[in-house]
């Protein structure tokens, strides 16, 4: 068995693929992580806090971060595309696209590019809700620590790009990166891909991208983080004032025929929890959660006692109809109807939260391989050839505790099948 084959690739570096691809290589294993981010941790890095233990999400990846950077057995690319894969289990050829992030190896991250940058872009990591200059970092923990420059926002080749060239001290700049293609021989693969957020300005009844103040459950995770847009404050977009009054809609989107069929699990738990982010930074506010029936599952039935007990909390069981701009303010309408009285209501919030689902993201960008997909995009496990997984959200809604759970039990299915295969 030779060195080609003791190999593992691990295609995403999100929570799932980390923890898959740490289990593996601590166990012996070499392995090759794959990210096409400028940087590691995928969305749990968005988080300002998450399940079980509710803490912020940054000691976690820290250590994980240290774990990858100690073990000689790991190599990860970031910019990183897989755009080919040939061969069977033990022998996979796999070709990778790597993107030019126009910054070396030698960068210090001192932020020198970033100030004299004349150009902006939007900030993705933030979901929108502010820009960055187009030599950026991702956010002040990113992993690797190194800056990258947007050449969408930037025209490297001219004044702009020459500005950080002559402000870097280390020679860090590189404006004639070019693409580069990446041949790996590996024994088996792991997908991790991860997921992507609904696009919940489909869904035209509910206002987003038109009626202002309707963000997104994850734009309201960055509002309450520390290093999100408002430094941690929960503030409105349109005047950067505390709301008072918010609504928490479910299923926005899902299980509609016309949107998300399924339940993406995650979000009735995730709202729970934003709601105790808003009566933390203002005792006096109110969260009003709009449910078609409450997810949670096991542990979490604790919390969802402990928020519903909260007399700051309502919770209104009906679909919402309708979300509209109040007339001459920035305020928000609700249409709905309580179906447990028959009742219904058009109420004034300040802000509205759309607790939009969960999308795989081999939906939009299909894994380049003949694999089995159910009619949502999620990958069908049994169906996947021999030297093939996929772990956590690739395979149906996921909170980050079990998709670790998947992504060990993952780990060790690669090595056993190696090990197989060397006997």
């Amino acid at each position: 068995m030779n060195t080609d084959n003791k190999k593992i690739l691990v295609i995403g570096g999100g929570i799932s693929g980390l923890t898959a691809a740490l289990e593996a290589a601590e166990a012996g294993a070499q392995v090759v992580i794959t990210e096409k981010a400028p940087y590691l941790g995928g969305r749990v890095a968005q988080l300002h806090r998450y399940f079980p233990k509710l803490c912020p999400p940054a000691c976690g990846l820290e250590i994980n971060f240290r774990r990858v950077k100690e073990n000689p057995n790991i190599s990860f690319y970031t910019m990183a595309e897989v755009t080919q894969v040939s061969g069977s289990a033990g022998n996979f050829e796999v070709g990778v696209r790597l993107n030019p992030r126009f910054v070396n190896d030698r960068c210090v991250a001192c932020d020198a590019c970033a100030q004299t940058c004349p150009a902006f872009r939007v900030n993705d990591f933030n979901y929108g809700l502010d820009k960055t200059k187009a030599a950026y970092i991702p956010f002040d923990l990113a992993f690797p620590q190194k800056y990258v420059i947007d050449a969408g926002a930037c025209n490297v080749a001219g004044d702009c790009g020459k500005k950080c060239l002559e402000a870097c001290k280390y020679e860090a700049i590189e404006l004639d990166m070019k693409p580069q293609t990446l041949n790996l021989k590996v024994g088996s693969i792991i997908l991790a891909g991860g997921w992507e957020l609904y696009d919940i300005a489909k869904a035209d009844n509910l206002g987003f991208g038109k009626v202002a103040n309707v963000i997104t459950n994850m734009q309201m995770e960055r509002l309450a983080a520390a290093n999100g847009p408002t430094g941690g404050q929960i503030l409105r977009p349109s005047d950067q004032q505390p709301p008072k009054r918010v609504a928490f809609v479910q299923c926005a989107g899902s299980r509609d025929e016309n949107h998300l069929p399924y339940c993406s699990y995650i979000c009735c738990m995730a709202s729970l929890k934003q709601a105790t982010y808003l009566r933390e930074k203002d005792p006096e506010s109110e969260a009003h959660i709009f449910y078609i029936d409450i997810r949670s599952p096991g542990r979490y039935e604790q919390f969802f006692w402990k928020v519903r007990d909260d007399e700051g909390v309502k919770l209104t069981r009906g679909k919402v109809a309708k979300i509209e701009q109040d007339p001459g303010s920035d305020n928000v309408v609700v249409a709905a109807e309580d179906t447990a009285t028959g009742n219904k209501s058009r109420q004034v919030f300040d802000m509205v939260v759309l607790a939009a689902g969960m999308v795989p993201s081999t939906k939009a960008s299909p894994f380049p391989l003949p694999l089995s997909y159910t009619p949502d995009g999620f990958i069908i496990p049994e169906l996947l050839p021999p030297g093939i997984l996929a772990v956590g959200t690739l395979k149906g809604p996921l909170d980050v505790m079990k998709s670790n759970e998947d992504a060990t039990g993952a780990a060790l299915k690669s090595l056993v099948a190696l090990g197989r295969r060397g006997s």
